[in-house]
């Protein structure tokens, strides 16, 4: 069996510096929000909160000057993200465009792209979805069948995509899509695509309404869309290596175990300093437990500072963190008899209902836990 070792993340006292002034902006920006509000985590959009987040200077950290960026490290930028997702902060709005799809164009994108979008993720001015999980595939995403074919129009789009957080409030998606080939073709001949979703003619975007009433998912449709040709992003046919290298900073953040944060946070107040020994012991597994995730995570920004590929490491996180998140819910409504109702003038009651809705779908996003699992055993060399 293979050994996976994760980096030592180092003491960073600019880091640590910098979370006084994060905490104390949230506490003035967030002062009136609701728990409930607040449960929502990294869906929760407000596009005012991510511009003054941006005029701050906490988007694009790490990203060089000349594209918007400050040029701090993955560290501060840890920071920022562990501060507003403890918080409950609405930071949907720029999320995945600062997490994953901004690094995707530093990494692999034209000039023209790097500079026509990252200063404006960077001003919170720029919002981002992801086009890659289709229907019927689940997590396996070798198994598109969106297709861009080159025209001397240029790239002329059919398929569908599903579960696109955020789509319907966004301005751009990397699409993840087939240039060459047959699904049969499996990694060969895929390749991503920038879409302006105001200026491309022929895209669909319908509600997916979840168990929780809310409008966060959609469906996405091309049909006959036509995008230019300088909307490819690095190599045609290179797809694959290059969503691979995407979904490290999408399964390795904060976000994979403070989605439940808020519940956490609900469930100490209720039980005060005089509960007992059993939870007493509840909540020192969950904190343990965090304690154990967070180590995990920083060390992947560690690798991730390095210039390192740690897509595997990230799939460990992202599954043990999907874990931990959906067992919160549960430990609390062992330790309280409390009916959750998202109406419920207690905020325990609809925090605990919003988390017991919404908790199902965290082994799904970012890759099943199923699929998950396999990388990691091949990581380990248990599998083939």
């Amino acid at each position: 069996m293979n050994p996976i070792r994760f980096a030592t993340p180092p003491r960073h006292e600019a880091a640590e510096a910098l979370r006084h002034d994060v905490r104390a902006f949230l506490h003035d920006r967030l002062a009136h929000v609701p728990p409930i509000r607040r449960a929502d985590s990294w869906t929760g959009v407000d596009k005012d909160f991510t511009r003054a987040m941006g005029a701050r200077g906490w988007l694009g950290m790490t990203w060089p000057k000349c594209y918007g960026g400050h040029e701090r490290s993955a560290f501060e930028r840890y920071v920022v993200m562990e501060e507003t997702l403890a918080a409950g902060a609405p930071v949907g709005a720029h999320w995945i465009g600062d997490r994953q799809s901004g690094p995707t164009l530093l990494k692999f994108g034209t000039e023209a792209q790097r500079r026509a979008v990252l200063p404006r993720i960077a001003a919170g001015q720029a919002m981002f979805c992801i086009g890659m999980s289709e229907p019927d595939s689940g997590s396996d995403l070798a198994a598109t069948r969106t297709s861009a074919r080159r025209t001397a129009q240029g790239w002329r789009i059919n398929g569908t995509k599903v579960w696109t957080t955020g789509a319907h409030q966004s301005d751009y998606m990397i699409l993840f899509c087939r240039t060459s080939g047959t699904p049969a073709d499996r990694h060969a001949g895929t390749s991503q695509l920038l879409i302006d979703l105001h200026a491309t003619p022929g895209i669909a975007i319908r509600p997916i309404i979840d168990l929780a009433g809310q409008h966060h998912f959609n469906e996405v449709h091309f049909d006959d869309a036509l995008a230019p040709l300088d909307a490819l992003i690095g190599q045609e046919g290179d797809g694959w290596n290059q969503v691979m290298s995407e979904l490290a900073f999408e399964r390795s953040g904060p976000e994979r175990f403070l989605s439940s944060m808020q519940l956490i946070v609900e469930l100490i107040a209720v039980l005060g300093k005089g509960h007992g020994d059993l939870a007493r012991a509840a909540i020192g597994r969950l904190s343990a437990h965090l304690i154990i995730l967070r180590r995990l995570s920083r060390g992947v920004a560690a690798m991730l500072d390095a210039g390192e590929n740690p897509a595997l490491h990230a799939a460990i996180v992202k599954d043990l963190g999907a874990v931990f998140e959906q067992s919160v819910p549960d430990i609390a409504r062992g330790l309280i008899d409390a009916e959750p109702d998202l109406a419920a003038r207690a905020d325990y009651n609809a925090v605990l209902a919003k988390i017991v809705m919404n908790a199902p779908s965290w082994s799904l996003r970012g890759g099943t836990r199923e699929i998950l699992r396999g990388i990691i055993a091949r990581g380990l060399g248990v599998r083939g």
